[in-house]
């Protein structure tokens, strides 16, 4: 979506900076303070440094998938679906919970300020004004503004805010090195004396609550596929928005440390009462009341800018997984008019407002919100190695350096915290086994066909992503008649491309009664030349499978165990003429008793996938080939535009209302099945092998899904018999794996 690339270096970054700055320092830094004393300046200087190194696998990863979606984005590429599912979820559910703090932590500050000032102006403020409704309803409200203002414009209006809130700590910051040039050396020293109030476990306790402070720059890799030239971009802007925030989280803490406290007393000590304003409460001591009310301006700035770059990046979560089929597809609309995924962030910000008035205390939520970016960022650096192993190094054009030393020191340390997290708060562990445990159900019963089928499409559409995500399909093509090899090898090819799979050729050889020495059968004789023959037409056009030659009594066993022994993923069977009965009684044999989906193809001689322009689809009642048929499908139409019709036939007697839901049924399916736009036929009839024949003379193929009795048994029925034998279009059926 190139023209919805509207976000440049600034916009990137304000994303970045919009979510890391303010919110966290000003909520955290007393409390990391009273664990560990001064050195809470080196927690945030080692956390930086973890921040860092997961940058460098985030920036990896985004130049290498430029799309919207971040972590989740990742965990599709390179994990399966149903991994990638529970990734998105837990990262969706992160970014509202995230929402939600910042909404609140505006609110409370928002009432601090309106309560301050109605008692300067008219005397003690009332109940209403400082009570729970009050700070509910300025959460809703701010949510509901920047909810308005996303859904208006991709990028929002919030700029201003992080602007705003970079120019107050710039001048907190300057004022207290300002106050601090007044101090002597003793005194400073004194202040930041005894550096580890609380020891190396102190330590590593402050690293451990105060790292969701520099979350944030992850959110760039949530919104790529908003970004302008992302490959230069995306990397500037997430190191930038670090850069900045450092720069203000570790001269303000040595401000705070040194020059917000009065002389002869500790941070330590000051923060014992009320960590949480620690920094007004220093900002007030060097400069006066301004100080004071420029970190409420910011805290307010802080709260909504964060607030903003949440609601943007779980509204991309949302809608990259709506578009997988991972969430319901009705997520996944965008605004004609804006251009703006309208659904997505109406879905974030219900979610953020259902929260908001069911979560009293939101400090569990905080903490599991903490606990999986932690997790999420381990994540990244696994599967970042995953990627580069897998073949990933063209795609990008940034790199990691010194791999893989940075992605293992990153995972370790982002895994050491996330422990640590989850034994300290138990709570927060408890809320994201609840979570997944909703998500999972959610997934097996409402979501996971749909999302399997748009996965096999996407692996068609990209048989890139099959390396990367570790599988190499193989499948295998029993070959008799060397006149079919070319036909066979180019389905074999599109089901499983060269760039991920490999095709296999076997020749069963029928064992002789008598093998003298030093003669060869002719049956060998005979499989040599098929072998030579079909290699070498595939070779003519263009495509390279193995060869495997097998010795057995009887080729059909012979086969099946073949399939076995390789773990083939697929068994492509070729025949001129279906409608013979020992075909059928051997066919349903084989099709019962291998572990792989089974292709069949009735062709003539001299036919070509590569002359295929229209291909017809009957569809029955049920879709258990749904996977096999997408992958088909889109493997088709990868290098080609086909003409893709699916055919429904119901029977005379049905209603319209019934003839309604099947083509919106249909039409679901088709467009789940099919890249483009595919065609969709409703009709009527009480024969529906002649109906299927009639059509597909306007076809050059026919696609068809063989019935399956149970996970063993498996048969062709009288309809697709049928159908083969009064029409003479070619025909695929093909029978998923049990």
């Amino acid at each position: 979506m190139s023209e919805g690339r509207s976000m440049g270096l600034l916009e990137a970054t304000g994303v970045g900076v919009g979510a890391i700055v303010g919110g966290g320092i000003l909520a955290l830094a007393g409390v990391a303070y009273k664990t560990t004393g001064p050195s809470a300046i080196l927690a945030f200087a080692l956390n930086g440094l973890i921040a860092v190194l997961t940058a460098f696998s985030f920036a990896e990863m985004s130049c290498a998938f430029p799309e919207s979606g971040g972590t989740y984005t990742f965990a599709k590429k390179v994990l399966s679906v149903e991994a990638a599912f529970m990734v998105g979820w837990v990262v969706w559910f992160a970014s509202i919970v995230a929402c939600v703090l910042y909404a609140i932590g505006f609110a409370s500050y928002g009432v601090i300020v309106f309560e301050r000032l109605w008692r300067a102006v008219l005397g003690t403020a009332p109940n209403w004004l400082i009570g729970r409704p009050m700070t509910v309803t300025l959460a809703i409200g701010a949510t509901t503004l920047y909810t308005v203002s996303l859904i208006r414009k991709s990028t929002g209006q919030g700029q201003w805010p992080t602007i705003g809130k970079v120019i107050v700590f710039a001048i907190l910051i300057a004022s207290g090195f300002w106050a601090l040039c007044g101090r002597s050396a003793g005194s400073v020293a004194a202040g930041l004396s005894p550096f580890f109030a609380g020891g190396a476990m102190g330590l590593f306790q402050a690293m451990g609550y105060t790292f969701i402070a520099l979350q944030g720059f992850d959110l760039i890799a949530a919104v790529a596929g908003e970004v302008r030239d992302p490959g230069r971009t995306i990397p500037r802007a997430m190191f930038l928005s670090l850069v900045l925030a450092l720069a203000i989280y570790l001269p303000l803490l040595f401000v705070v440390a040194t020059v917000g406290v009065e002389p002869g007393h500790s941070i330590t000590v000051a923060c014992a009462g009320h960590p949480e304003i620690i920094i007004a409460v220093a900002a007030q001591r060097y400069m006066g009341p301004i100080g004071y009310w420029l970190v409420m301006v910011a805290a307010i700035l802080s709260m909504l800018s964060a607030l903003h770059a949440n609601i943007f990046a779980a509204s991309r979560v949302a809608l990259a997984m709506a578009g997988d089929r991972t969430l319901p597809p009705l997520i996944g609309i965008v605004s004609e008019r804006r251009g703006t995924p309208l659904a997505a962030i109406l879905a974030s910000a219900v979610a953020v407002t259902v929260i908001l008035l069911m979560v009293p205390d939101v400090a569990a939520a905080g903490a599991a919100s903490s606990l999986i970016f932690l997790l999420s960022f381990a994540l990244v650096h696994w599967m970042s190695i995953l990627a580069r192993r897998r073949g990933c190094e063209h795609r990008v054009t940034f790199r990691v350096p010194w791999f893989p030393v940075i992605q293992v020191t990153g995972a370790f340390a982002c895994a050491v915290l996330a422990i640590f997290q989850g034994m300290a708060v138990p709570s927060a562990r408890s809320i994201i086994l609840v979570w997944l445990c909703l998500g999972g159900i959610l997934f097996l019963t409402l979501f996971s066909s749909r999302a399997r089928v748009a996965d096999a499409l996407a692996e068609a559409q990209d048989p890139t992503l099959v390396q990367l995500r570790g599988r190499s399909p193989l499948i295998l093509v029993p070959i008799a008649n060397p006149a079919n090899a070319q036909a066979m090898v180019a389905v074999a090819n599109a089901l499983a491309p060269s760039e991920a799979g490999r095709v296999l050729l076997l020749s069963v050889v029928n064992a002789p009664d008598v093998w003298k020495q030093g003669e060869y059968p002719q049956q060998l004789l005979d499989a040599q030349a098929v072998l030579r023959e079909s290699l070498a037409a595939s070779f003519a056009a263009g495509l390279f499978p193995e060869a495997l030659t097998t010795i057995a009594p009887q080729p059909w066993p012979e086969i099946s165990r073949v399939s076995r022994t390789y773990h083939c993923e697929s068994l492509l069977l070729g025949f001129s003429n279906l409608t013979e009965h020992t075909v059928e009684i051997h066919l349903e044999e084989i099709i019962s008793t291998v572990d792989c989906d089974v292709v069949v193809l009735r062709a003539s001689g001299g036919w070509l996938l590569s002359d295929v322009q229209r291909v017809l689809v009957p569809v029955g009642g049920r879709n258990e080939h749904n996977e096999l048929r997408a992958r088909l499908l889109g493997s088709l139409c990868r290098s080609r535009d086909l003409e893709v019709t699916f055919l429904r036939i119901l029977p005379k007697h049905e209603s319209r209302k019934v003839r309604k839901k099947a083509w919106r049924d249909l039409t679901r399916l088709a467009q789940d099945e099919t890249p483009g736009y595919p065609h969709v036929k409703v009709i009527h009839s009480s024969t529906v092998a002649e109906e299927v024949a009639r059509h597909a003379r306007e076809n050059d193929l026919i696609i068809l899904g063989l019935q399956r009795i149970n996970r063993r048994h498996k048969v062709f029925g009288h309809i697709p018999l049928s159908i083969a034998a009064s029409t003479t279009c070619p025909i695929i059926m093909i029978s998923r794996r049990g």
